[in-house]
């Protein structure tokens, strides 16, 4: 069974005055989530793909959800997530990491734009599926993205359920 954006959001424990980057932003739906738990902070969407921050902005009008910024930009690159360092109390990176290719890089930027003791949340899938998620050789297993972001200067907090086909993993950074 899938786990919705909405109920691993609450397990992540977000507060009204947070200002949360949702890296890989996607369909969005992860960034609505946040975006109802950080009612008085800010949630910063982040994709390299124009056209679905697009939608992702017409659907928050939609749904009067005043607290999301639309922010194009390029976490495999150095310094390509437009916000500054220190700037984020709280980071999402929801099923983005078997498709990145950059980890080390992609950590890093995470780490940058974070503040001291921030956290980060990271769902990704545990698996292939049979046609169901990403390719057996795209795969991202728990370990190693434990290894990438505690190497990019986090720590593991805790493990959260994220649904029969996806891991949960809570770090702060040191």
């Amino acid at each position: 069974m899938f786990s919705t954006p909405s109920d691993i959001v609450k397990k992540f424990e977000l507060e009204p005055h947070m200002k949360v980057a949702d890296i890989g932003a996607g369909s969005g739906e992860y960034s609505f989530a946040a975006a109802r738990m950080a009612l008085n902070g800010m949630v910063f969407a982040v994709d390299v793909q124009k056209e679905l921050l697009a939608r992702i902005d017409s659907e928050a009008k939609a749904k009067h959800l005043s607290n999301i910024k639309i922010v194009w930009g390029n976490a495999e690159e150095r310094n390509g997530i437009k916000l500054a360092d220190g700037s984020i109390d709280a980071c999402i990176a929801a099923n983005i990491l078997f498709q990145v290719e950059n980890r080390e890089v992609f950590a890093e930027e995470i780490c940058r734009i974070i503040r001291p003791r921030g956290k980060l949340l990271v769902v990704d899938w545990n698996s292939s599926f049979g046609g169901t998620g990403p390719k057996p050789q795209d795969i991202v297993p728990k370990t190693l993205a434990r290894e990438i972001f505690e190497k990019a200067g986090f720590f593991v907090e805790r493990e959260i359920p994220a649904g029969e086909y996806h891991y949960g993993l809570v770090f702060r950074k040191k």
